[in-house]
């Protein structure tokens, strides 16, 4: 029989001197863009709550306000240039530091060159935004004209439910996520601003990698790596690489949003949200 010795069981119990999160003291606040969908906020104040929650965990200002989930990126630019606009007035910050999860992404980059908010705006970051789109929305797009149109008015019907402030528009916003338009039209028409620094994050599981995926996102994860490369399960690394690449985490596109995580990978979650926290510290925002 094993005994453990009675100097290191007590080991762990012995209390830390601090045992509260580290304080992360940034120059400008975190606001947090969601991307395309609504459905996890039928169990969540909004899709990014609950990193917003981790990092105000350590003392962090930050920000994770809810936009009309299925709607065109000029629409969804708006929306987040007025809440953006909003928390400033509220608390008196000088500017933000903006950070776009997905389609979020995209809707920050069209803000930031077409919507005269570049002096609120302190610095970009991405995580797993499609900047050169995702073959996941052209297989979308192949579905049937009559079953795509059906599904549309369902989204579009569940998001003004969700969020009435707005008019949905889920197929025009899917459109908007295809190779072809993204790198054809919206990139050429969307200049970087050279005044705002740009990073991003890509992030890969499954086919190609080491890491666990949900077997519910299997297809769609071996499709696109068919197609792109790796990825996490909606967007390729490739497609999510922007500006200054800092860092391809091990998390799905869920688990990003700290949904669908096991307990065993939730230390992947802490570490890349922090990782991104202290890349904007490290630079000074």
């Amino acid at each position: 029989m094993n005994f453990i010795e009675p100097k290191k069981f007590i080991k762990k119990f012995e209390l830390l001197d601090f045992p509260q999160p580290n304080i992360i003291q940034l120059k400008y606040p975190i606001f947090l863009c969601h991307g395309y969908g609504g459905i996890a906020g039928l169990v969540r104040p909004a899709l990014l709550h609950e990193p917003c929650m981790l990092l105000r965990s350590h003392g962090i200002h930050a920000f994770a306000p809810n936009i009309v989930p299925y709607a065109k990126i000029e629409i969804r630019a708006e929306h987040w240039v007025e809440k953006i606009d909003q928390i400033r007035e509220q608390y008196g910050y000088e500017k933000v530091n903006v950070v776009g999860h997905s389609m979020g992404g995209l809707d920050l980059r069209y803000a930031i060159s077409k919507l005269d908010v570049t002096d609120s705006i302190a610095s970009y970051t991405s995580i797993a935004t499609p900047h050169y789109g995702t073959s996941l929305a052209e297989l979308v797009l192949t579905t049937p004209d009559v079953l795509r149109d059906k599904l549309g008015e369902m989204f579009d019907w569940f998001g003004q439910s969700i969020f009435p402030n707005a008019k949905s528009n889920a197929v025009a916003a899917v459109e908007q996520l295809t190779r072809e338009y993204v790198t054809e039209e919206f990139n050429p028409n969307t200049p970087d601003n050279p005044d705002i620094p740009y990073y991003s994050f890509s992030a890969a599981v499954g086919k190609g990698t080491e890491q666990p995926l949900n077997p519910i996102y299997r297809f769609q994860n071996q499709y696109i790596h068919s197609q792109e490369g790796e990825n996490d399960s909606f967007v390729s690394v490739k497609s999510a690489t922007w500006g200054t690449h800092i860092q391809t985490v091990p998390l799905s596109h869920m688990e990003q949003l700290d949904i669908q995580v096991s307990k065993d990978r939730t230390k992947y979650l802490h570490h890349f949200w922090l990782d991104l926290v202290y890349n904007l510290k490290s630079n000074g925002f």
